[in-house]
C-alpha cells in the first residue's frame, strides 16, 4: 500500500527480460488502472499473462519480486494464457474487476470468450463476503480497546469491502461506478445497511480523523453492515 519504489515501467522492463518471448502480456488493473488509486493507500495490483512459467524463469525474478513487494504492493499475479482463458469460472470477482477497470502494460491481453456467470460471482461472492466477516470480527478482538488498531483495521479492510461492493452492483446488472461514495450508497441500498460507517472509513484512510467515540461507532456499523451483506447475499441462493 505505498507507492512502489520500483516504477512500473522497470517493472514491466524487467518481466520483459526475465520472461522473454513467452511474456504474453502485462496489465494493471483496479484503481490504479482506472485512476481511482489514493497515493500511498491504494495497492497497485499487476497481473502476468505467459505462454509457459519454467520454474528457473521464477526463480530469476526473485529480486525482482522482492522489491515491488517490500515497496508494499501485492504480489504479481502470474499465470499461464491457458490458465487464464479458463478459470473465469472460479476467480468471477476478480475477472469481473480486471475486465472492467485494466490498462495493457505489454502485450494483448485475451478477452475473446471471456466471461462472468452470474451463479459463479453469487458464489464467490458470498464465500469472500463472509470470510471477510470472520476475518473482521477476529481483527476486532485482537484490536480490543485500542483505537489506533481499531482505525487501521477499518483502513486496512476498505479496499477489499469496495471490492465486493462493486461485485454486488455486478451481480445485480448495474455497473459500479468509479466514486466510493457511490459505490458504498449503491450496495448499502442493495443490502439493508447503513452507508455512513463505510463513507467514514473512506474519509478516514483519505487523512481524516475520528475520535475514540467514533471509532467504537464505526466499527459497529462496519460490522454489523457486512453481516448484511451476507445475509443479503445467502437469501439470493437459488434465486
Amino acid at each position: 500500500m505505498a507507492t512502489p519504489s520500483l516504477s512500473l515501467d522497470a517493472l514491466v522492463a524487467q518481466l520483459t527480460q526475465s520472461h522473454g518471448d513467452a511474456l504474453a502480456a502485462v496489465v494493471l488493473y483496479g484503481s490504479a488502472a482506472s485512476g481511482e488509486a489514493i497515493t500511498g493507500q491504494s495497492d497497485v495490483n499487476v497481473m502476468v499473462l505467459c505462454t509457459a512459467l519454467p520454474l528457473s524463469t521464477m526463480r530469476s525474478l526473485g529480486q525482482t519480486m522482492r522489491a515491488w513487494s517490500e515497496a508494499g504492493n501485492p504480489p504479481v499475479l502470474e499465470m499461464t494464457v491457458q490458465e487464464w482463458r479458463t478459470s473465469a469460472d472460479i476467480f468471477p470477482m476478480e475477472y469481473a474487476d480486471i475486465l472492467e477497470r485494466h490498462r495493457v502494460l505489454h502485450g494483448t491481453l485475451p478477452l475473446e470468450g471471456i466471461t462472468v456467470r452470474p451463479e459463479h460471482l453469487r458464489l464467490q461472492l458470498e464465500q469472500e463476503s463472509m470470510g471477510k466477516l470472520l476475518r473482521l470480527r477476529r481483527g476486532v478482538m485482537v484490536a480490543g480497546t485500542d483505537t489506533a488498531k481499531q482505525q487501521e483495521l477499518l483502513r486496512a479492510s476498505l479496499s477489499t469491502l469496495l471490492v465486493l461492493f462493486r461485485a454486488v452492483m455486478r451481480l445485480h446488472g448495474e455497473q459500479p461506478p468509479r466514486d466510493a461514495a457511490q459505490v458504498i450508497a449503491a450496495a448499502s441500498a442493495r443490502c439493508g445497511f447503513d452507508a455512513h460507517p463505510f463513507t467514514q472509513v473512506a474519509a478516514l484512510k483519505r487523512g481524516g480523523t475520528l475520535s475514540p467515540t467514533e471509532t467504537d461507532t464505526v466499527l459497529e456499523g462496519y460490522v454489523a453492515g457486512m453481516s448484511a451483506l451476507v445475509a443479503h447475499l445467502d437469501a439470493l441462493d437459488g434465486g
